[in-house]
């Protein structure tokens, strides 16, 4: 029996010539990661092994979640990560003023490639599967014995084949994809799966789009989510910097797939994920009576250029509802810059937005935007669990920027088509 992506991956890691679906593994690991908030806690079960950092080289801490920092114990935490760094000089470092929100930035740093296995302690590790990568979160005590390490245990998953055909609409992108796909198999429909997404549709999603879907792999409660490599791809690298030799994984023809999803792109229409789950989904066009109280658009999901991009073409010429505020994050400081030279940064100030240094702050309920009882949001984030963003009587609505920033102009939750024509 054939292989898919992941299988393949996790076979040469592993130093086998296959392995199948359940088999349990230690493979060798490309990159680890943890944040603020995960990193402290992983450090401490990598000092109880009394090692030294297994590559100094192959280890990423980025201070995303409450930093810059928002009280006295993330200043606590992020000073206990930066002396870690510094005292096994960590190459892989992102502070203040050069960092970003993890899994928008190392992308762009080039710190992930095709074939490569990327562990971190956050669950939207799985964003990497864009680049043709295993990427998936795990726990603080296996990152902690990986920095050790460099190795970690797996078992390896079945897959599901999501299969892409068709042009995409305009105004439909990645986050309407993924939302769509979890309203059909719902939070728990790929769980310990990997989502492989294939087909002819692939070329018409850009690398922001491929990004975003994968990022929300784990909301299907997958494993990990992994895209085949294209001249998209092959470009994005090239953009990065990224020069160390990589190989592309294919799937087998003759790959085992627990269930195989049709996903026609050209039928598909701008969605809303209602709380308090991201399977909740429904036409962006039938929510004119959900009033609006905050849209966020930023996030390791949706705060790439691309994104501030929609929100910028939407935003432009009109003004945000009085009775909404409106947030603004990107993802990294280079995206920041060059969103700032573009003219984005105007329009979304001229429209009445508020714009933030990189953080992920308001999608973890941090800081920078939290919600009161009572209160909606339409949020480009990746969940909408009750209290995600707030108080438990709170509500968190996820949409694309482009859905978002129609919102933000009604004050109601609107679709993009509605607001341009």
């Amino acid at each position: 029996m054939g292989m898919t992506m992941t299988q393949k991956i996790l076979a040469k890691h592993a130093h086998r010539d296959s392995v199948s679906a359940g088999d349990l593994l230690v493979s060798q690991v490309d990159l680890v990661l943890a944040n603020d908030i995960t990193g402290p806690p992983a450090i401490n079960e990598f000092e109880k092994i009394g090692k030294p950092v297994f590559d100094k080289n192959k280890i990423a801490l980025v201070p995303d979640h409450f930093s810059p920092c928002k009280d006295i114990k993330s200043a606590t935490m992020c000073k206990r990560m930066r002396d870690f760094a510094r005292k096994h000089e960590i190459k892989n470092y992102f502070e203040v003023g050069q960092m970003g929100i993890e899994h928008a930035l190392l992308p762009d740093k080039g710190l992930v490639a095709p074939g490569e296995i990327i562990i971190g302690a956050d669950s939207h590790t799985c964003t990497y599967g864009a680049l043709n990568a295993l990427s998936t979160g795990m726990g603080q005590t296996d990152i902690g014995c990986a920095m050790a390490s460099g190795t970690s245990w797996f078992k390896v998953p079945q897959a599901i084949k999501v299969n892409m055909t068709g042009k995409l609409p305009k105004y439909v992108k990645g986050k309407d994809i993924i939302l769509t796909i979890i309203g059909m198999i719902g939070v728990d429909g790929a769980r310990y799966q990997s989502l492989e997404f294939t087909g002819e549709g692939v070329s018409e999603l850009s690398m922001a789009d491929r990004l975003t879907i994968c990022n929300m792999a784990i909301e299907a409660g997958g494993k990990n989510g992994i895209f085949p490599v294209d001249e998209k791809t092959i470009e994005f690298l090239k953009e990065r910097g990224v020069t160390r030799e990589w190989e592309a994984v294919t799937a087998d023809e003759d790959a085992e797939y627990a269930r195989v999803l049709d996903i026609k792109l050209d039928e598909l229409v701008p969605v809303v994920a209602y709380p308090h789950l991201p399977e909740n989904t429904h036409p962006a066009k039938e929510g004119h009576a959900i009033k609006i109280d905050q849209v966020v658009i930023g996030s390791c999901t949706n705060g790439r250029l691309e994104d501030l991009e929609q929100a910028a073409e939407i935003l432009k010429g009109h003004k945000v509802c009085d009775h909404v505020r409106m947030i603004i994050i990107p993802a990294t400081q280079q995206i920041y810059q060059e969103a700032m030279h573009r003219g984005y940064i105007d329009t979304f100030i001229d429209a009445g937005a508020a714009v933030s240094t990189p953080t992920c702050g308001p999608c973890l309920g941090g800081y920078m935007g939290i919600l009161a009882a009572g209160e909606r949001a339409v949020s480009t984030t990746n969940r909408n669990f009750r209290g995600r963003m707030g108080h438990v009587d709170s509500e968190v609505y996820l949409a694309s920027p482009y859905t978002a920033a129609a919102s933000a102009i009604t004050g109601y939750i609107t679709s993009p088509e509605e607001v341009v024509k």
